[in-house]
């Protein structure tokens, strides 16, 4: 049966007795609104831990003015008949007083990683990450963390905090999930219309356009930047943000592609903001 633990004395005091018996524990944490993403994230961790830890915590730092906080869905009993189904251990609810019982005056700051991509539209939102995902670090002692490569920016800012910090985690990103038609599931998807839907496949059209062009031999950048560009551009009614050929463990753009590297898209279909990404030369 799985546990539900709502404060951080209980959540800790089930991680000490978990640990204490040698068990290794594998932390998911979540935004709720579970969708196969979430869920391939917690088989990864079933697969190879113990103990498998769920947090469920929509975390208000890491919204700013005007974003979806309000209105992020919500079905925490859904969530936990998902979990329960697939064999979670622990659930962590938190309220928001108890994350945060006074207001915050020490961040983890991500340095120059944070103003890059999805932080040059959403400034302050990879402090507020980093910031919650140390805080579950800290609370559950996890020996692994999963986290899914569609996030490709988030993916990198953890991985980096967990080596500068030397906090003792092993971080897993897990491959994208996809829906039939390509797109990416994400939570957000729900916000689309179904035509706004229709036109969200254009995003990882655009990104095997940048695998067919390299697979073809092409290796300069800005020649597969602009083909992005132009399939994205196909579909009206799309904002372009970006649409970058990145090195994945810095995010600087390249000039010349290396095996390896991350092309990720970011679009804003009516209110919905959308990302995506692949690794170049690995399977998706």
């Amino acid at each position: 049966m799985t546990a539900v633990f709502r404060t951080i004395p209980e959540i800790r005091a089930w991680v000490l007795e978990q640990r204490t018996a040698g068990r290794v524990i594998g932390l998911v944490p979540t935004m709720g609104a579970l969708h196969e993403g979430h869920l391939s994230l917690i088989r990864a961790s079933k697969s190879a831990c113990d103990r498998t830890i769920l947090t469920v915590f929509v975390n208000p730092t890491q919204f700013g003015p005007g974003e979806d906080l309000e209105h992020y869905p919500k079905d925490f009993d859904r969530d936990l008949r998902l979990a329960s189904g697939l064999g979670v251990d622990g659930v962590f609810h938190p309220a928001t007083a108890e994350m945060y019982p006074e207001p915050l005056v020490t961040f983890v700051e991500p340095g120059s990683l944070a103003g890059l991509l999805c932080g040059q539209f959403r400034p302050g939102h990879f402090r507020g990450v980093a910031t919650v995902v140390a805080k579950l670090f800290h609370i559950c002692e996890p020996h692994r963390a999963y986290f899914g490569q569609k996030d490709g920016q988030q993916a990198v800012v953890i991985q980096r905090m967990v080596r500068d910090l030397n906090l003792l985690v092993r971080i897993e990103i897990c491959p994208t999930v996809r829906e039939a038609d390509g797109l990416a599931v994400s939570s957000r998807n729900s916000y689309l219309s179904a035509k706004e839907r229709r036109k969200a496949t254009v995003l990882y059209r655009a990104l095997q356009a940048a695998e067919t062009m390299v697979r073809s031999g092409v290796r300069s950048t800005t020649r597969i930047e602009d083909r992005m560009q132009e399939v994205l551009r196909s579909e009206k009614d799309v904002e372009i943000q970006y649409a970058r050929v990145l090195d994945r463990e810095t995010l600087d753009q390249m000039q010349e592609l290396v095996p390896g590297a991350m092309v990720a898209v970011a679009v804003r279909i009516g209110t919905t903001r959308l990302i995506d990404n692949i690794i170049l030369g690995q399977a998706d």
